[in-house]
């Protein structure tokens, strides 16, 4: 039987490396435009939604 968990955090992408640590696959981004970027396209491989925390760093989820 598999369980599968409510939802997961599949990515985070950070501009400030201090901001931010765990176990989920952490990119950094260099400007906002690129944050985005970056989470949109992670967001359309990994089948999951983003969102954005407003302190500089966003999450890619699958709920």
């Amino acid at each position: 039987m598999e369980i599968e968990r409510a939802g997961e955090i599949l990515a985070v992408i950070a501009l400030d490396p201090s901001r931010v640590s765990g176990g989920a696959p952490i990119f950094f981004a260099e400007n906002n435009e690129q944050q985005f970027a970056v989470a949109l396209i992670l967001a359309r491989i990994l089948g999951g939604t983003v969102h954005d925390l407003e302190n500089g760093v966003c999450v890619v989820t699958r709920h």
